[in-house]
């Protein structure tokens, strides 16, 4: 295990060998300023492209980028776990790899820390498509419904939190969505906070409306038959010695 940090902030890639060089500056600009120990941890998810070669690259530029290489395609959720799993930092940042999230946000929610348990971003003035800003809407109006919690933008990658509010959580295909859910669900306090999006200017979007939509309602039925049935915490009370 590398040495510890205070901070670890995780990329989880694929295909984005234009956006390695280019992200790893914005977030050693943004994080830079705070005086506080940080690494960044590409977790590159069996690209085909440059992405590893470009990994590779930024590493010999500034030891505190590591990268992490999956040997086979596993997707987003398993590469965020990868990341999160591979770092020993008590703090813990992730973000998308196609520069669409802004790193200069990351000092905003580290902040939220002082008085939260997890701070999530919520993308204000979206660079997305119609359909999708209206698949996003639509998405979240079924979250409340059958989960009982309203978040305005789970599907935002932007997130800070501290490594304790992930305790009693498991990892599935999905996972990545759902972790504020999952979080506050376990009793962590969550806040979310405006964040800039930005277009995307190179590589190409690996998702898009249709092929996640089945996925995300059976994930909805699975995640709200989980909260019904998931155990919390007790209080106990013990003889005394």
């Amino acid at each position: 295990m590398p040495t510890p940090f205070e901070i670890a902030v995780v990329v989880p890639v694929f295909n984005e060998a234009e956006n390695v060089a280019p992200l790893a500056r914005e977030i050693l600009a943004a994080l830079d300023p705070l005086n506080r120990p940080f690494e960044i941890v590409f977790v590159d998810d069996a690209s085909t492209d440059l992405t590893w070669a470009n990994i590779l690259a930024e590493r010999t530029k500034d030891s505190r980028i590591r990268g992490l290489r999956h040997a086979r395609n596993a997707g987003q959720s398993a590469a965020v776990w990868t990341g999160l799993q591979g770092t020993t930092a008590g703090i813990l940042c992730t973000l998308d790899g196609d520069l669409q999230n802004d790193p200069a946000d990351l000092p905003k929610l580290l902040a939220e820390l002082a008085t939260s348990d997890f701070a999530c971003g919520a993308r204000v003035n979206r660079k997305d498509t119609l359909l999708r800003r209206a698949s996003s809407n639509v998405a979240r109006a079924a979250r409340r419904f059958m989960l009982g919690v309203d978040f305005a933008d789970t599907g935002c990658a932007l997130r800070a939190f501290k490594r304790t509010s992930l305790d009693g959580l498991f990892p599935f295909n999905g996972l990545h969505r759902f972790l504020p859910v999952l979080v506050h669900g376990s009793g962590a306090k969550v806040r979310e906070v405006p964040v800039n999006h930005r277009p995307r200017v190179a590589g190409v979007s690996k998702y898009g409306v249709w092929n996640r939509l089945g996925r995300g309602v059976a994930d909805l039925f699975a995640l709200a038959w989980y909260q019904r049935r998931r155990l919390r915490p007790v209080p106990v009370s013990q003889t005394q010695p």
